[in-house]
């Protein structure tokens, strides 16, 4: 499910917020090397809004339908601020979608105790082909640990999915997130999930 609603940082470029993700790559996991690459709303909105139409990925991010919702969720994450998405390419190929966020700027900081810098990921992966492989985990561990390993102010990434969306809870878990609380959000029933900095080497 996308973001609750972002909050405008005005005047700030996202990749600033983000040291550059598209800069952080490519790196190896267990089904090969990872990339992020912006989003380029011209280039990448058939496939991403192809995407955004199957079953199993409508049901939760409720961006089905023509070209255009796709579109203005992209162009208002462009602009407003504080969320970059980006396509993950795992050995060259688009598989799936990202949304890397500021959690301590977006709404969501109301509902969860936000630390400064605190980087917070959606997730989308693309196929019935792909899904259910167990990517998923290998790819939010490597993507959290990108983020660790890139931005030296962050203690803490973290994701907030849908509680009925148990795969991709179990995803997280895999991953080495804890599950922190449930939290009640305008549009969803969510979990709190979080990869600690200082617990890397344990979970």
């Amino acid at each position: 499910m996308p973001p609750i609603g972002p909050l405008a940082v005005a005047g700030t470029a996202p990749a600033a917020l983000f040291d550059r993700p598209g800069d952080w790559g490519p790196t190896p996991t267990p089904a090969g090397a990872f990339r992020l690459v912006p989003v380029q709303v011209d280039r990448d909105l058939s496939r991403i809004g192809r995407w955004m139409n199957e079953p199993a990925v409508a049901a939760f991010w409720e961006l089905s339908g023509p070209r255009t919702v796709t579109e203005r969720h992209l162009r208002a994450q462009l602009t407003e601020g504080h969320c970059l998405p980006c396509l993950g390419l795992l050995e060259g190929a688009p598989m799936s979608y990202w949304e890397i966020y500021r959690a301590d700027l977006d709404p969501l900081a109301r509902h969860y105790p936000a630390r400064p810098h605190d980087i917070g990921i959606h997730l989308l992966i693309a196929g019935p082909d792909t899904r259910g492989r167990g990517l998923g985990g290998l790819l939010l561990r490597a993507v959290a640990d990108l983020v660790l390993d890139s931005r030296p102010a962050c203690s803490r990434v973290v994701a907030e999915p849908d509680l009925r969306n148990t795969p991709s809870i179990a995803a997280f878990l895999r991953a080495g997130f804890r599950f922190c609380a449930e939290l009640d959000l305008p549009a969803k029933r969510a979990g709190l999930l979080v990869r600690d900095r200082h617990l890397r080497g344990v979970l």
